[in-house]
Order: structure tokens, then sequence, then C-alpha cells
């Protein structure tokens, strides 16, 4: 648990290879735009179970019942699913599937540091953001781990994904991928602290699920505009 976390975004990295080779075959396979977009959505889903994608259903009701704090925290921990989960996360894996449609062939492998950069930030602020409550998992890792290590691997995982877009794409698109993520982690940490009081498992997975959404939308809008 004392270092846990400094290997989270190693699963990001994980997620983004896979992600790469798919997307090398399936032109060589030969299949549809529509089959693209699907199994490319569909496969950091698989790799990861869905764990961030809970923490974004249980976040969508939360939010979306307008509560207190106390109400929204007890949503986040009722394991049934509600309208709002549903329809929110139908509206994100259609718009993840359109987002993935336009990602390109020169897209790729820089889209894999998308996966490990907001593993980076979503891993960071589990051990450096206020605690909506005093168990969850976001409490039992933060508690265990070793503050300074976690710290200083989430922000050499971040920089060494910046450093591969830059290698790959250049320095704006680089630049603009770390600006948009910052403006994302600073709103994260805003709507966490003002709307539940601070930070749960839940709501790391959210901002995770949300990040990846835009940065990868960023990035294939970027291309349409520049190649």
């Amino acid at each position: 648990m004392k270092y846990a976390l400094c290997f989270f975004p190693l699963a990001g990295a994980v997620v983004g290879a896979a992600v790469t080779v798919f997307a090398w075959l399936a032109p060589r396979l030969e299949l549809s735009p529509v089959a693209c977009a699907c199994l490319g959505t569909a496969i950091p889903l698989l790799i990861t179970g869905g764990i961030h994608m809970d923490g974004f259903l249980d976040t969508v009701d939360a939010r979306s019942s307008f509560q207190d704090r106390e109400r929204r925290l007890e949503i986040l921990k009722d394991p049934h699913t509600g309208a709002f989960a549903l329809i929110g996360g139908g509206v994100y894996l259609l718009c993840y599937m359109a987002v993935f449609s336009m990602l390109e062939k020169p897209a790729f492998p820089a889209a894999a540091s998308v996966f490990v950069m907001t593993r980076a930030l979503s891993g960071w602020s589990v051990t450096s953001f206020p605690k909506a409550r005093r168990d969850g998992l976001a409490s039992t890792f933060s508690a265990g781990a070793d503050r300074r290590a976690v710290g200083a691997f989430m922000a050499l995982w971040y920089l060494a994904g910046a450093a591969f877009f830059w290698y790959l794409l250049g320095t704006a698109a680089a630049v603009m991928e770390i600006c948009l993520s910052g403006v994302l982690f600073g709103w994260y940490y805003r709507m966490a602290v003002k709307e539940f009081g601070g930070i749960t498992g839940d709501l790391a997975g959210y901002f995770l699920q949300l990040a990846e959404l835009f940065m990868l939308a960023a990035l294939a809008l970027w291309l349409k505009a520049v190649v």
C-alpha cells in the first residue's frame, strides 16, 4: 500500500499500448469504421474492468440529484444504478466512440500518453486532495501511501507522458494537452470540494474518465487542424 499508487499510471501505459496495437491492426483486418470505434471504446473498459467507469456512473447519479452534500455522498455509496447514471453512461460512450472514430493514424502512438497522464493526475489527487469521508477506497489508499514518493512518481509519469507527446507531435501539441489537463484538474478539485467536501474513489474515477475523453478529443481535433 505504501507504494501501490506509484504504479497506477503503468495500467494506463498498458491500456495505451493495447489501443495503439488495435489501431495498427484494425485497417489490416479491414474492420469497418463503426467496428473500430466500438472496439476502441471497449478496450480500456475491458482491461480495467470498468472500475473507473463505475465511479463515473456513481458520480453522475450523485451530481444529477442536486441534493445536499450528505445525500450526494449517500448516493455515491448506493449500489443501485439510477436513471441519470444510465443516461450519462450512454452519452459518454457515444461521445467516446465519436472521438475514437476521429483518431486517425497520426494520433498513434501519441494517444497512449493520455491514458498515462490522466492516471498520474488521478493518482496524485488521491493523496493530495481533501477526502470527503474517512472510509472508502480513496481514504484507504491515501492513508497507507508514502505521499512524497507517490507525488514524485506521479510527476515523473505525467512528465514522461507529456514528453512522449512532444517527441511525436511537437511542442504545440504537448502544451495543448498539458494546459487542458491542468484546467480539468483544477475544475475537478473545485467541484469535489464544493459539492462533496473532498474527493472519493468514485470522484477520482469520474475525473479520469472525463479527462481521458476530453484529451483524446483535443488530440483528434488538433490533428484534423494541422495534418
